[in-house]
């Protein structure tokens, strides 16, 4: 068999998520129907990392296998079958031991926040008129490099071994007329992201002081954080693997 990595894209406005769910849209699913058309054979797939609905990603990774080698046309037709929101833009051949989600080693988000109206924007950003301190956002996001048990951040029911996970940054930046939450990780939990942002939003706005958002974090307790934020803001923009992983493939 021939292992391969399909690199996509995808606008996740339409989508329940990325991964396949009983009676709902995923782009998995989108993506398994035209491999299936274009390889005239079903082809599960396996990801790298699950986006709630309404996410977007910038890059995603999902793996399969094939008895035979891809033809290098591969992309432009199945391209042409898969829907105007996802597109294909790599199919990588890896060795039959790759796995594109226990292999990776960071994950990188950006959460998107605008201020003023902007119709072009309502679908790939949270539209938050309302004061707030970029510095206390600042401190709020400094904090979580220190921590690495997310217990707070994660949403109920999610099925993990552990809830620790390794932060590289978490840094606010200005960005046109809005703020941008980056975030670099070994792993993230099932809605971590929009927790994070959803309870540094209430530090920046006073409703709480950084130290009760430090007691938040230790009280290891979901229904301390703030899940409200919309999927729309939330991007997937990198996954991540060790040097040369492709090249040595």
């Amino acid at each position: 068999m021939n292992r391969y990595f399909l690199e996509v894209a995808y606008h996740g406005g339409r989508y329940a998520g990325s991964q396949v769910q009983l009676n709902a849209l995923t782009v998995q699913a989108e993506l398994e129907k035209a491999l299936e058309i274009y390889f005239r054979q079903p082809l599960p797939l396996t990801g790298s990392s699950r986006t709630d609905a309404g996410v977007h990603a910038a890059q995603n990774f999902y793996h399969f296998d094939i008895p035979g080698p891809a033809n290098p046309r591969a992309i432009y037709n199945l391209n042409a079958i898969l829907p105007h929101d996802i597109a294909i833009k790599q199919i990588i051949p890896v060795p039959a031991t790759a796995h594109c989600r226990f292999d990776a080693i960071a994950r990188e988000y950006e959460y998107f926040i605008y201020q003023f109206k902007d119709p072009f924007l309502v679908d790939r950003a949270w539209y938050y008129p309302y004061t707030f301190s970029l510095e206390a956002l600042q401190a709020a996001a400094g904090v979580l490099t220190g921590y690495t048990d997310f217990t707070s951040f994660s949403k109920r029911n999610s099925q993990v071994k552990t809830f620790n996970c390794t932060l590289a940054y978490s840094e606010w930046q200005e960005r046109g007329q809005g703020v941008v939450y980056r975030v670099k990780g070994n792993r993230f939990l099932r809605g971590m992201v929009r927790g994070l942002v959803g309870t540094m939003m209430q530090v920046g706005r006073g409703k709480i002081t950084l130290q009760e958002f430090r007691g938040i974090i230790e009280a290891k307790d979901c229904t301390e954080a703030d899940f409200s934020v919309p999927g729309h803001g939330l991007f997937l923009q990198k996954v991540e693997y060790p040097a040369h992983y492709f090249f040595e493939s």
